[in-house]
């Protein structure tokens, strides 16, 4: 087997710390983002890059945001769409209140607008934790999306209460809006997730991430050895928040094209929890395998049924998509509660082992 890390030495703190220590890892890591690169807009067409890449690359930066603030930090959260909501809505605002400022920005903000309602509601979690701290993220959920509903200031007093994503150009060339290309959007989505999930990854390996581990196992403990749990839990739900604000944002300018409340309804908070409950609790990866899963589930069971000559109807795909993820939830959460990230992680250490028994 060529999954081997014999003969790879390191002689610095920085190798050793490293993200991708191996050098298969890192092999695998370029080709895969040549792959999504180049190869992915060479080759893929407009339908698979607006249909299944760019939701899988939107929904992923949501699966981080939650997987920082329930994964690494413990604190469970039921307001994910409420977050999401306010990236998009506060997207669109300043998309329009500042109709030159650069699209990158817009999100940027948007994040942390979307930052501050969550230390906002972030506050009981000094106080309550466990199901009464998800009742009352629940609670900030409804009163979220309530808001972006009945307040007409959000859409700027549009009639209709659904609003069109203003168009905005990077180096030129159109990301949002109708003048967009399906290429140009899942290349901008995807620098941006990338770049996201590297500040995501380096956050929870570094002090940060250490004390979120720490508050999450045992806060009394944590507490004890000096880390603060105001700072720490506020900070985690920050970051959750901006994480969240900006996949808004992205379904909303990028996706979509449109800003609406109820695409934002508590089905979408639940959603995302399936993802990082699927794809692994405390996993950088297991948010895009989470996310990964729930894009292509619903396509899977579709198409499978058709090339065998018996196509379903669309409602009966939702029950079976609805009774799939109650399955796997179930079984992930008594045989592997760790989700598809732990058994990949499994799979890399049978290779690295092989042939010798584990």
């Amino acid at each position: 087997m060529i999954y081997r890390e014999s003969g790879q030495f390191k002689t610095s703190y920085a190798t050793d710390q490293a993200i991708f220590p191996i050098l298969q890892d890192r092999i695998a890591l370029a080709i895969l983002l040549l792959v999504a690169f180049v190869g992915a807009p060479m080759f893929a067409s407009d339908y698979f890059l607006t249909t299944i890449l760019i939701p899988f690359l939107v929904f992923s930066v949501a699966a981080l945001g939650l997987n920082i603030l329930t994964g690494y930090c413990g604190q469970l959260s039921l307001g994910t769409g409420g977050f999401m909501a306010c990236g998009a809505f506060a997207a669109y605002k300043i998309a329009t209140a500042f109709p030159d400022l650069n699209i990158v920005f817009v999100f940027l903000l948007a994040g942390g607008a979307a930052a501050l309602v969550g230390v906002v509601f972030g506050l009981p979690s000094l106080r309550i934790k466990g199901f009464y701290l998800a009742v009352a993220t629940l609670a900030a959920q409804f009163f979220l999306i309530w808001l972006f509903t009945k307040v007409p200031w959000f859409v700027n007093y549009s009639p209709s209460g659904v609003i069109s994503a203003p168009p905005r150009a990077v180096f030129g060339f159109f990301v949002t809006g109708i003048e967009a290309t399906s290429h140009a959007k899942y290349i901008f989505c995807l620098a941006f997730v990338a770049l996201l999930a590297l500040v995501a990854k380096n956050l929870v390996r570094g002090r940060v991430g250490r004390a979120w581990m720490a508050i999450r196992d045992m806060d009394i403990a944590a507490e004890i050895i000096g880390i603060r749990p105001l700072h720490t839990k506020l900070l985690a739900f920050a970051v959750s928040s901006f994480y969240c604000g900006v996949a808004g944002a992205l379904w909303a300018f990028i996706y979509t094209s449109s800003v609406e409340a109820l695409a934002f309804d508590i089905n979408r908070s639940f959603q995302i929890l399936f993802m990082i409950i699927i794809g692994g609790l405390g996993s950088i990866l297991g948010s895009f395998m989470g996310a990964a899963f729930i894009v292509m589930l619903p396509i899977l069971l579709n198409a499978g049924p058709t090339a065998l000559g018996t196509p379903l109807s669309t409602s009966t795909i939702a029950h079976l998509e609805l009774m799939t993820f109650g399955s796997l939830i179930i079984f992930f959460l008594v045989v592997e509660p760790h989700g598809l990230a732990r058994l990949w992680q499994i799979g890399k250490e049978k290779l690295r082992l092989w042939p010798f028994p584990h």
